[in-house]
């Protein structure tokens, strides 16, 4: 037949010829990929040789797989587990960026591993073995308290305090009043947590907002602020109530007691706090654990509220989630505090502070907002969400009548 047995023209590869050119490319491609894989495989090695040496508070170990930077600062803290992940790696030359999932434990107090991603600079030696050069948080990640320099620790009977740029002094008087905080806490919310907490305490307003991956102007005047993820399992990683210096340098004694209280209150409330929780019921509560037993009374712990009481100014809904923005009118955040508060006055008084713990966890058993308050409202209190208002603001009128 005509056209058979042609020779193929310049322009016109035979299938064989095409064959051969994927074949090649294959085999380059493959090549490739087998050099990445063995870098990630060398890198991961490292990562883990580095992570021993930090269990193991070893410099020299450290000092072999690169860079020391940061390993002065961690060897106070007590760490149960410290490992890294290579989740990603990206080669220029002798030179490499890695990311990583850094996973470590405090021991004795996390029953599950905190995650934070991390990127390493990295270079290879003149025998071709990687060195870290640099460790620091990915963006958008936080800090950890080693990355702002060394860290002081002191252990309390039911509290661990990390401290950065702080005297040995202060730290040991967050753990006294940690260890004060953790059995009022108990008293008020039962044994059902873990009855330890972690204080992180940074040099500076900006190194606590370093912390918490925010602007510093969001925590300026706020004394302390509790991590975690609300509704996590009973096991999951310790929270860290993290401490602003500045604001909360300048409280007095009670002050400072209802602040760790307060947090300490967070940590234990956690696993019962998710997003049917709203924040007049997780911060008035934390409030009312925090104040009691103080001797304060309303018109000194809710100056604000008094004031708008006093001044025919009686609100007339509880706070919503948005009257707790740290960016808006200072009085504002302040009475959306204090009116929590005085509603959980308000259920302990007329139910009992038993009745109070059933009501909040009847609020977290919800999945979702939608329902929650005026459902534990009517299964533990046998009132609608209309009625509780309209005694919630009666009662405002009388205490501050």
């Amino acid at each position: 037949m005509a056209g058979h047995g042609r020779a193929p023209t310049a322009g016109a590869p035979t299938s064989a010829v095409l064959a051969v050119c994927l074949l090649l490319v294959s085999l380059v491609a493959c090549g490739g990929r087998a050099g990445a894989d063995r870098a990630e495989a060398d890198v991961q090695r490292l990562l883990d040789r580095r992570a021993a040496a930090v269990l193991d508070r070893d410099l020299a170990a450290y000092r072999a797989t690169g860079s020391t930077a940061g390993f002065g600062g961690l060897r106070a803290v007590p760490l149960a587990a410290w490992s890294y992940e290579l989740t990603g790696l990206r080669l220029s030359g002798d030179s490499a960026t890695a990311d990583a999932r850094l996973r470590y434990r405090l021991d004795g107090y996390d029953t599950a591993p905190v995650r934070a991603s991390r990127v390493l600079g990295l270079a290879r030696d003149t025998d071709g073995q990687w060195d870290v050069v640099s460790d620091r948080p990915a963006p958008g990640s936080v800090q950890q308290p080693w990355d702002q320099g060394t860290v002081r620790v002191v252990r309390g009977e039911r509290s661990l305090v990390l401290g950065v740029g702080r005297p040995q002094r202060e730290l040991r008087g967050y753990a006294t009043l940690a260890d004060r905080a953790v059995p009022a806490v108990t008293r008020a919310w039962g044994r059902e947590w873990s009855g330890r907490v972690v204080v992180v305490v940074p040099e500076s307003l900006t190194d606590m907002a370093g912390l918490l991956g925010s602007p510093a102007s969001a925590y300026r005047g706020i004394a302390a602020v509790t991590t975690g993820e609300a509704g996590a399992p009973a096991r999951a990683a310790a929270d860290r109530i993290i401490v602003n210096p500045e604001a909360y340098g300048v409280l007095g004694d009670v002050g400072r007691q209802v602040v760790l209280t307060h947090e300490t209150t967070h940590v234990a409330t956690r696993a019962h706090t998710n997003a049917a929780t709203p924040l007049w019921l997780s911060e008035g509560y934390a409030d009312w654990a925090g104040y009691l037993g103080t001797g304060r009374s309303p018109e000194e712990a809710a100056p604000e509220l008094a004031r708008a009481v006093t001044g025919g100014r009686t609100p007339d809904r509880l706070p919503t989630d948005e009257d707790f923005s740290f960016t808006g009118d200072a009085a504002a955040l302040a009475q959306a505090y204090e009116g929590g508060w005085m509603a959980c006055e308000l259920i302990a008084e007329e139910w009992g502070a038993d009745r109070l713990g059933a009501f909040y966890r009847a609020v977290g058993a919800h999945e979702q907002r939608a329902g929650a308050v005026e459902g534990a409202l009517g299964e533990v209190l046998g009132v609608t969400a209309e009625e509780f208002t309209e005694r919630w603001r009666e009662y405002l009128r009388v205490r501050f009548g």
